[in-house]
């Protein structure tokens, strides 16, 4: 009797769950690209769960002997009637002592719709009707959710590549708190701009080896491209004019705790100057102990003409 109360009076262990991250929007707007992200980080991940039973799912990871400390939940329109208590169940985790956030992926109707076709499902608000009527449905029943998220993403123009990282940059932890996850991304202007970038440079100014046979199947990797871009001298005179400038921004989107940052540089097709001008940057800031640098080269790979 005397260990019983003993550990009656003793306090129970503190929660295991220490993050748990609700994922939410549109119907082929990426959350299962978003929930594969968590899933890789080691996140305990459930897809298509009711509002409901988020609550009883907590309690679980909150009880003594679970061993779950990172959790993510998609809930959406799939559940149908239950979805309309989403908006409820999540005030009611402010209530909770559990770190929680919503997720909300949005894009625009043409995007949805477009991914549609190439799956050839059916929207779940729409079964018997058209794509557009379901999108609209849903629009109406998101509303109330987008207002509450925490981070909403526009996934109108993002490959599932930029969706992860996009993700991973402002939800997952990183070893360096104080650290800049930066991107430094190249594209062609013909392609269309991307729509994620923070900043973006047009480096059509510069020689373009798309117009040298012998170099036009190449890319900016190649030195011979890069000797080619930089033969008038005006590459020089662009680096001594942006690396100072980069110089002195970057920090500045530090302080202002941003955690990602993406650079874009644009020539016309994105194989050749924004290439080239692209290596340049990601190796010379990769030796920066505060940045998290990725390189990314969006139409390198395209067919030249």
């Amino acid at each position: 009797m005397r260990d019983m109360a003993t550990n009656a009076a003793e306090p129970g262990p503190p929660s295991r769950l220490q993050d748990l991250v609700v994922i939410t929007g549109f119907s082929g707007a990426g959350k299962s690209t978003a929930m594969n992200v968590f899933e890789d980080a080691g996140y305990f991940c459930v897809d298509n769960l009711p509002p409901e039973m988020i609550r009883s799912l907590v309690d679980l990871f909150m009880h003594e002997g679970s061993k779950v400390e990172h959790a993510a939940v998609v809930s959406d329109v799939r559940g149908g009637e239950f979805f309309e208590t989403l908006s409820g169940v999540v005030d009611g985790l402010a209530t909770l002592d559990v770190q929680h956030r919503v997720l909300f992926l949005d894009a625009d109707e043409q995007t949805l719709m477009n991914r549609y076709k190439e799956t050839r499902r059916r929207h779940p608000l729409a079964p018997s009707s058209s794509i557009a009527t379901g999108i609209a449905a849903e629009r109406a029943a998101l509303e109330p959710l987008k207002a509450k998220a925490d981070v909403v993403v526009n996934t109108t123009g993002l490959s599932a590549a930029e969706l992860r990282r996009r993700i991973a940059a402002e939800y997952l932890p990183r070893q360096n708190a104080g650290r800049l996850a930066v991107t430094f991304q190249s594209f062609g202007f013909k392609h269309g701009p991307p729509r994620d970038a923070d900043i973006s440079f047009d480096v059509r100014f510069l020689p373009n080896p798309h117009y040298v046979p012998e170099l036009r199947m190449l890319t900016g990797k190649d030195q011979r491209v890069v000797d080619y871009v930089a033969r008038d001298g005006h590459l020089a005179d662009f680096y001594e004019r942006l690396l100072p400038l980069l110089d002195f921004l970057l920090p500045q989107y530090q302080a202002e705790g941003k955690s990602h940052l993406m650079v874009a540089i644009g020539c016309t097709g994105g194989r050749h100057r924004s290439v080239a001008i692209t290596e340049h940057l990601g190796a010379r800031y990769r030796s920066r102990e505060d940045l998290f640098v990725e390189i990314a080269h969006r139409d390198a790979g395209r067919a030249t003409p």
